[in-house]
């Protein structure tokens, strides 16, 4: 593709003009990473963190921020360039024209096994060996690949995507647009037991799970549905690998969560929620719309709209920085703190 063609691309994707180079045309073959590119490839330098890159890189071409300094240094350079407010979402984009995922042909493969009741739409692929139970409604355009396990009930929207060895179990309502990746189990029993004098009994989970349109849930991660009610995950809403979240759960829209997160039962989440990776938070804590929990943080309580916490329990951010630069000089302060003790002892 000509560079030209594909800064006319661009602009379509985002309905208004890009600055970009006036350097002779030349072709672009695909993308790659700033470091690692070479002749013919475009990629893309994010802010001043990489700005020593425009010095270096192979790329032919390169999306940069709204810097005339960058673009001068790549003209110079000979490198074509696109400069936008949000480089890595053109780029993102550009990705977008260069690759398109794997997508089998739309048809049955003769292995699936469907049950009579199930309702399938339009233009559905439906991969080897997948299985398909009574009342089901898959709708259309839905690409189900090899493996996949849908128990009876369970509602598929349009557009969706079912990767290998996903299982969507009983009742489950997964909106248009929803990526489910391999491994995942959506709507599995929820961890209900009642405790008595003779040990544990089983509470049967007879509620539901919904995903809104547009969610995205990881390799192996499980979202459970609970004793009566539902579990929901709003629109828009990304969950990484290894994600678990409990029964009867709440989570709102543009939620962003990243592996290992684990979520106990009845905890209800706001929109725009970020949590990074091994983030835990206890049963029935409510966290506030647009806040943020860093790595490994430990949420026994509810958390503000707009907060950051970090540490284990959480606290907000900026204490928690305070907090640890105490704890470096707790070594120092020991030792202090022992002379004063002798002095004190010897008078």
């Amino acid at each position: 593709m000509q560079f030209s063609d594909l800064v006319e691309k661009l602009n379509l994707a985002n309905s208004h003009s890009l600055k970009a180079s006036s350097a002779a045309d030349r072709e672009i073959t695909g993308t790659a990473p700033v470091d690692e590119a070479t002749e013919g490839t475009i990629s893309y330098i994010e802010g001043a963190k990489f700005a020593a890159h425009a010095a270096t890189t192979n790329a032919s071409a390169l999306i940069l921020p709204l810097d005339e300094g960058l673009q001068a240094q790549c003209s110079d350079r000979n490198i074509a360039w696109i400069a936008a407010a949000d480089p890595r979402l053109l780029f993102a984009q550009t990705i977008g024209i260069f690759y398109q995922p794997f997508r089998p042909a739309s048809e049955i493969h003769p292995s699936a096994t469907i049950h009579p009741e199930a309702e399938i739409g339009e233009n559905v692929s439906i991969g080897p060996h997948t299985v398909i139970q009574a009342k089901v409604k898959i709708g259309n355009n839905v690409c189900i690949h090899p493996n996949v396990v849908i128990y009876p009930d369970a509602v598929i929207g349009e557009n969706t995507v079912l990767h290998a060895n996903c299982v969507i179990h009983e009742r489950a309502r997964i909106g248009a647009n929803c990526v489910i990746h391999s491994g995942a189990a959506i709507g599995s029993e929820g961890f209900g037991f009642v405790p008595t004098a003779s040990g544990w009994v089983k509470m049967e989970q007879s509620g539901c799970t919904v995903l809104e349109e547009g969610v995205e849930v990881g390799c192996n991660s499980t979202i459970d549905r609970p004793a009566v009610g539902e579990t929901r995950i709003g629109q828009n809403t990304k969950i990484d690998n290894l994600v678990h979240v409990g029964h009867g759960c709440q989570i709102g829209k543009n939620c962003a969560f990243a592996a290992h997160v684990g979520l106990a039962g009845g905890v209800i989440i706001g929109n725009n929620v970020i949590l990074a990776g091994q983030v835990g938070i206890a049963n029935q804590a409510k966290i506030g719309d647009g806040a943020i929990a860093t790595a490994k943080a430990g949420i026994h309580s509810d958390v503000p709209a707009g907060a950051i916490v970090t540490g284990v329990p959480a606290i907000p951010h900026k204490l928690f920085l305070k907090a640890a630069a105490v704890y470096n000089r707790l070594p120092e302060m020991y030792q202090s703190l022992r002379q004063i003790q002798r002095r004190i002892d010897r008078l």
